[in-house]
């Protein structure tokens, strides 16, 4: 029991602190690794995944169109996916300014659509979008000039959410998402950042291979980049909004479907989590993603080992009375969430909670095999872009 508290006590320091002073002290060793930026314009192809945004996709449209970026070196693709809407209709009003609608016969999700798009793409370049990520004018240029660098396989901007102040959801999920690209982009300047945002991320073109339906686009593709010798990098100066969820449900489902579709995925591309072949990248994925995915076993490992020592010393004591005044702190935002009151104290560990819970629901539909391929949009549209608030 010993062991088991202090190997899981251990775990839990490493993956939320351990790691990024890991690689503070990877890179005050190795120094960075340099890209070699500069400013030239290649031809890009944008696709804009959509399913069911008639109320955002619009707005999407004129924010692309409104891109500083040669026009005739910009391809604009909006694949839909199956849309029952008004999405199609919306997206063929703007043919004539030069906007592609790729509809999908049946839904299959949005990996398949990409799939579709990328094989249809002119573009040297692929940015991938979201119907509800608009993008500063500068965000292309931003992104491909990086790709002057022959080196650089893929880059991924950072996005900034905004609410509809319905809930401190967003403010808490913003908050972990602010933490996670300070990790990506201290990765980012030792090589290779784990990952890519989907609402925002470029590769060259030729780099992308076919995905399989179950896989999440935005992890498994910059993996396969990373393995075929590329390197992922971030970019901080390419910026989008993205609009939060509202409720505490939509962002767990959102995290289940998340951690079943990248652990299916990872287990595809489990060579990467080899040292010997892939170095330090293989420890940043171990921490980074695996680790995080487990921290529910750790918890609970944490939680019934301490109940057993509780009587062996006072420091056992101490932490398990910790651990009892988060949990509690947890209760009470779950009951606050449930009856509407807002409350930044007792949401945050009703937040890390919730979400871990969701990592455990995720690596169980991983496992039985039921990791979802479509998806319905989370996110509340019944405010319009320039309504949302920058959180």
């Amino acid at each position: 029991m010993t062991f088991l508290f202090w190997a899981a006590f251990v775990t839990l320091f490493y993956i939320y602190l351990g790691y990024p002073l890991l690689l503070l002290l990877v890179r005050a060793i190795k120094g960075t690794t340099p890209i070699q930026q500069q400013d030239f314009e290649p031809s890009v192809t944008l696709i804009i995944s959509a399913y069911n945004e008639a109320a955002t996709i619009r707005a999407k449209i004129k924010n692309s169109l409104a891109l500083l970026y040669p026009r005739d070196k910009l391809e604009i693709f909006v694949v839909s996916d199956a849309s029952s809407d008004e999405t199609d209709q919306i997206v063929s009003e703007y043919a004539s300014a030069g906007i592609t609608l790729l509809r999908m016969a049946q839904r299959g999700g949005k990996t398949l659509g990409l799939n579709h798009a990328v094989s249809s793409a002119k573009g040297e370049i692929i940015i991938f979008s979201d119907a509800n990520a608009f993008y500063d004018e500068k965000v292309v240029q931003k992104l491909v000039r990086n790709f002057a660098d022959q080196t650089i396989g893929y880059a991924t901007g950072a996005s900034r959410y905004v609410e509809t102040k319905t809930s401190f959801v967003g403010w808490c999920e913003d908050l972990y998402w602010n933490y996670d690209l300070k990790i990506k982009s201290i990765e980012s300047s030792l090589g290779s950042m784990i990952g890519a945002d989907g609402a925002l991320y470029a590769i060259r073109k030729e780099l992308y291979s076919p995905l399989r339906s179950t896989d999440i686009n935005d992890f498994v593709n910059p993996l396969q980049i990373i393995e075929k010798g590329f390197r992922g990098i971030f970019e901080p100066e390419a910026i989008c909004h993205e609009e939060t969820v509202n409720q505490f449900g939509e962002e767990y489902r959102r995290k289940v479907r998340i951690v079943s579709r990248s652990l299916r995925g990872l287990m595809r591309v489990s060579r990467l989590l080899n040292p010997l072949r892939f170095g330090f990248y293989a420890i940043q994925l171990i921490s980074h993603k695996l680790l995080r995915w487990l921290t529910p076993f750790f918890i609970l490992s944490l939680a019934l080992s301490n109940i057993l020592l509780w009587s062996q010393a006072p420091l056992y004591k101490a932490i398990g009375l910790l651990q009892g005044l988060f949990y509690l702190l947890t209760l009470i935002g779950f009951i606050l969430a449930k009856v509407g009151i807002r409350s930044r104290v007792f949401y945050l560990p009703y937040y890390f909670c919730l979400m871990n819970i969701a990592s455990l629901h995720g690596m169980w539909k991983s496992l039985r095999g039921s990791a979802p391929t479509t998806w319905e949009p989370e996110r509340d549209k019944k405010k319009s872009h320039e309504e949302r608030k920058p959180l």
